[in-house]
């Protein structure tokens, strides 16, 4: 019988030593385990209302980004984490009838007050939809210009958001950014960190300017090459110096 008991305790303990290591990606959605995992902190997703829209008018923001980035009547427009619709009521007069916005958002709650806001305004050239934090569901080859205004440092898995964003595009579409130049933690992005998480899902930079009136810099993307596997999508890092480097290489 001790014999017995002992032989089990030490099948117990060998059992133990082969348990399965912990899940490094235990934290994360099922829906974003293939893609690497982002090396940066992120910025709490704060009030929906970045600025007092007035403040905004009065610097000429809006209508510097809506310039430089060519939108015109007609013009196929998204605006991700859209919020109180500074952009997405702008956007709607400059496309005019024939063309068509796309506020989108993750809270439910901007979601329901932009479309009381829509409808009280008339915008039928809009439409409203919910996304995810790794997905702003968008339907494919359907956009002139994606706008993501101050929220991009908010996103919390970076490399799986661009890859499901990329299809939505239309041939020669452009994705436009606008943020800060100070850390991911501070509602910023570092402009060399931005383009090089752009460039590891297929992105080449086209433009980037820094405007006070965008309280920022704003950046112009256009997708080039095949979308890239998620398991080959090689993460970036800041290095020394703030310098940004994909992980494996420069």
């Amino acid at each position: 019988m001790i014999l017995r008991l002992a032989l089990c305790a030490a099948l117990a303990a060998l059992a133990g030593c082969k348990a399965k290591a912990p899940d490094p990606d235990a934290d994360r959605p099922q829906s974003v385990r293939a893609f690497p995992r982002a090396d940066r902190p992120v910025s709490q997703i704060g009030s929906t209302q970045f600025d007092s829209e007035d403040q905004r008018d009065k610097l000429g923001e809006a209508r510097t980004v809506m310039d430089l980035a060519q939108i015109g009547a007609g013009s196929t427009v998204a605006d991700i984490g859209a919020g109180e619709g500074y952009y997405t009521v702008r956007l709607a007069a400059r496309v005019g009838a024939k063309g068509r916005v796309l506020a989108e958002d993750i809270d439910p709650g901007a979601m329901q007050r932009l479309a009381r806001r829509v409808e009280k305004e008339r915008l039928d050239n809009v439409s409203i939809r919910t996304g995810t934090p790794d997905n702003p569901r968008l339907p494919d080859a359907s956009f002139d210009r994606i706008f993501m205004v101050h929220m991009y440092h908010e996103v919390t898995e970076p490399y799986a958001f661009l890859w499901n964003l990329r299809p939505a595009l239309r041939d020669h579409g452009s994705v436009i950014v606008v943020d800060v130049d100070r850390p991911t933690d501070r509602h910023g992005i570092p402009p060399a960190l931005l383009f090089c998480e752009f460039a590891a899902v297929g992105f080449r930079l086209t433009e980037f300017v820094r405007k006070p009136a965008v309280t920022g810099y704003y950046a112009k993307f256009e997708a080039v090459g095949p979308r890239p596997t998620p398991t080959a999508i090689a993460p970036c890092r800041l290095g020394v110096n703030d310098s940004t480097s994909r992980a494996g290489g420069k």
